[in-house]
């Protein structure tokens, strides 16, 4: 008794403490001060949770409370969204109602409570179209009030940060899905601090042993790094001060996602990732008139004392980007012979950039340009809802081209600005324009040249569409579009066409078949999909409607084959039954223990994913499939990205068993051609490491050369160890894994 006493105590010692630390971040704030609204919803809200835990085994009003914390200091939101952050789980999770919560609060708290009620099965549910009409509730509750979005921005920042209590295959799920469409999603809202964290996290759980060793060689460059940045920074303030300033002048080293990107995509070790920090100058000033001066004055001192790098000045303050963001970035040589970044902003560009539109209310901006801003992105989003992808994954992509997108600014005749995303062609253009402009584009003038319809803008370009009526939208302009707008507009006109082509394809193919002797059962129509590489149903009968697959009874024949395949990959254990109804059923894989990946007498426990082929020693997730095989991809595989977005629940932790077997891997190496030096790579392969080669093609072209190398090895290690002696062999300039 003594015992629960204790724990009691203990529990609303946390509970007040938590309080007392939003309210004390409130009460700083600039809002007005409503306490009194603020304590009737803690109170209330710790009625209807109490007696509940959370899996951690904390008290689950501490989630609500952390929320509505996160939403005031972290956002900087009000009283609104404070109680309704307080209330967000309590019509889901208790027996309390919407009325009930209008009773006590009034319309607007139980209307944001009512729209976090409706996606609160986070963005992704069991079924591939339930979970894009989750993410697309998500995006049209943006328009009623953007402060449901940001208070489930803050409940999956808390979720991720309390993420090491839940079991290892729902963080994948959890970090994949955050990483997929949330982070993103913080990004295009301007929210950086929160997207940055929840990449961060996100690459925590996914690479644990990546991120811990990225951490320490940052922690280990930071005293080089800040005697660096002081030889940088100094005579920059010495000039700063004499003109009169108050700022501050302060180095950001990049976030471990971002640098472990960087290294990914340019395939360099971390030492090589030479824009480790940024230099960012955050002055103070009252006026927001004389910001953009003063951004230009502190532009002239630093290109007086450094070289500027020409091609990398970037001027967010006369052309904010879509997210409100605002500042001038320029790139200069710095003393040391490397390049760096520096970031001018004033302090409420600052504010902005990290708080996103939350800020605005900070400033009491009201219904001015940065709302217009947000606007055209939320009418992006309408018009994608109003022609909704038949698929699931393909609504998600189209949404994430918007939401990852860089800008780039072009006018029109006119002289009108129109903001589309980087690599944007004149189609594009002509879309975001008008759909019919679009549908009946032919070509563009670009500054006044005849440009073809995939023709990619530039900054500063003036377009003027051309259009005819005789024109008609084709598949595969779907190429030459990079905006959703776009993409969704062409797919729309497409798709009246499209359904007659699948009706008549469908009936092709069940004619063919019953002539055939054969009934178009699930199973028949699964393996042809298999055999055509086609994605779904639909898509092999409009490839066979539209004549791109021919119907032959070649494909029959395709069909008869695949299965004998399957029966002799069953056969190749010599015990194993040769009648499928006397094969012993395959035993149902646990996702909630780490699944180890083994071979025994020639027979794997799974099969390797064609799209990356990982191999022992990359960190890997199993994908459950329908016939309880595991499928094992690399964690950074796109396929897998998109499937612990969408199929969380059949998604395994897994472990590699030291093997024996080998696996299959390619290698790509260039550098400068000299005499011998094949010679060179193929000892160090041969005889120095005692390599199994398979193949090897090298073409050599003015002087440099291309080489292609297929090695069996026994796991990610010897590859690496590999790459790491073939760059030290003279001339060799990389040498890089490739799938």
């Amino acid at each position: 008794m003594a015992e629960n006493n204790n724990t009691s105590y203990q529990d609303e010692k946390l509970i007040n403490d938590a309080y007392k630390t939003l309210l004390d971040g409130y009460l700083a704030s600039n809002h007005r001060k409503k306490v009194e609204i603020i304590d009737k919803a803690f109170n209330f809200a710790c009625s209807a949770h109490a007696g509940v835990r959370r899996r951690s085994g904390e008290p689950y009003i501490l989630h609500p409370i952390a929320v509505a914390t996160i939403v005031s200091q972290e956002i900087g939101l009000g009283s609104t969204s404070i109680c309704a952050a307080l209330l967000h789980d309590v019509v889901e999770d208790t027996d309390y109602t919407v009325e009930d919560i209008e009773t006590h609060f009034g319309k607007k708290i139980a209307s944001i409570v009512e729209g976090l009620t409706k996606i609160s099965g986070g963005i992704f549910g069991d079924h591939a179209s339930a979970q894009a009409e989750n993410f697309r509730k998500l995006l049209l509750t943006m328009s009623d009030d953007i402060r449901v979005v940001l208070i489930k921005m803050a409940d999956r920042l808390h979720n991720m940060r309390t993420l090491a209590s839940m079991p290892p295959n729902k963080q994948y799920k959890i970090a994949g899905e955050t990483l997929y469409i949330y982070a993103p999603l913080a990004h295009r809202l301007g929210l950086f601090a929160i997207k940055t964290e929840l990449e961060d996290l996100s690459f925590k759980y996914e690479h644990p042993e990546v991120y811990a060793r990225i951490q320490q060689q940052i922690a280990t460059s930071e005293k080089s790094r800040n005697e660096l940045f002081a030889r940088f920074s100094d005579p920059i303030r010495k000039h700063l001060d004499e003109i009169g300033l108050t700022y501050e002048f302060r180095a950001r080293v990049k976030s471990c996602y971002s640098i472990w990107k960087k290294m990914e995509t340019k395939h360099i070790p971390f030492e090589e990732v030479y824009d480790l920090y940024a230099a960012r100058i955050v002055f103070e000033c009252d006026n927001e008139s004389e910001e953009k001066r003063i951004c230009w004055n502190i532009y002239s001192e630093i290109t007086d004392l450094y070289r500027l790098h020409p091609d990398r000045v970037r001027d967010w303050i006369s052309t904010p980007k879509a997210n409100g963001y605002r500042a001038l970035h320029i790139t200069v040589m710095g003393p040391d012979g490397k390049w760096v970044e520096v970031q001018i902003r004033s302090r409420r560009m600052d504010d902005i950039a990290e708080r996103g539109f939350a800020a605005h209310w900070k400033y009491k901006i009201g219904e001015g340009e940065e709302e217009s801003e947000l606007a055209v992105w939320l009418q992006t989003i309408e018009d994608i809802l109003k022609n909704p992808e038949p698929n699931a994954m393909d609504f998600l992509d189209t949404i994430k081209l918007n939401l990852f997108a860089s800008e780039i600014v072009v006018f029109t005749p006119k002289g009108e600005l129109v903001t589309l995303p980087k690599d944007a062609s004149v189609l594009d253009m002509a879309f975001t324009l008008h759909t019919e402009i679009g549908t009946h584009c032919i070509a563009g003038k670009v500054n006044h040249k005849l440009m073809p319809l995939s023709h990619k803008l530039a900054s500063g370009d003036q377009v003027e569409i051309l259009t005819s009526q005789s024109q008609q939208p084709q598949p595969d302009w779907d190429k030459f579009l990079v905006t959703a707008k776009g993409k969704t507009r062409l797919r729309a006109a497409l798709r009246h066409d499209r359904r007659a082509t699948i009706e008549r394809g469908k009936k092709r193919l069940d004619e063919m078949l019953i002539a055939n002797g054969m009934q178009p059962t699930n199973e028949v129509i699964m393996r042809i999909i298999n055999n055509e590489h086609a994605q779904n149903k639909e898509e092999l009968y409009f490839k066979i409607g539209n004549n791109e697959i021919a119907l032959t009874a070649q494909l029959l024949k395709k069909d008869k084959s695949s299965s004998e395949g399957i029966l002799s990959k069953l056969l190749r254990n010599p015990f194993a039954s040769r009648n499928k109804e006397d094969a012993a059923p395959k035993e149902k894989v646990n996702t909630k223990k780490v699944y180890t990946l083994m071979t025994k007498d020639g027979v794997s426990n799974y099969k390797i994913a064609h799209c990356c082929h990982p191999i022992p020693g990359d960190d890997v997730v199993g994908y459950v499939n329908d016939d309880n095989d595991v499928i094992v991809h690399k964690l950074t595989c796109p396929t897998a990205m998109k499937l612990k977005s969408s199929f969380g629940g059949r998604l395994v932790q897994t472990h590699w068993e030291t093997t024996s077997e080998k696996f299959l891997a390619s290698v790509h190496v260039e550098g400068i051609d000299r005499m011998g030096i094949l010679q060179e790579i193929i000892y160090i392969i041969s005889t120095n490491m005692s390599i199994n080669m398979r193949s090897l093609n090298i073409q050599a072209n003015k002087g440099l050369f291309n080489c292609r190398l297929d090695v069996l090895i026994e796991d990610a290690s010897v590859l690496t160890a590999l790459c790491k002696r073939l760059k030290n062999v003279k001339g060799v300039s990389s040498a890089m894994r490739v799938n």
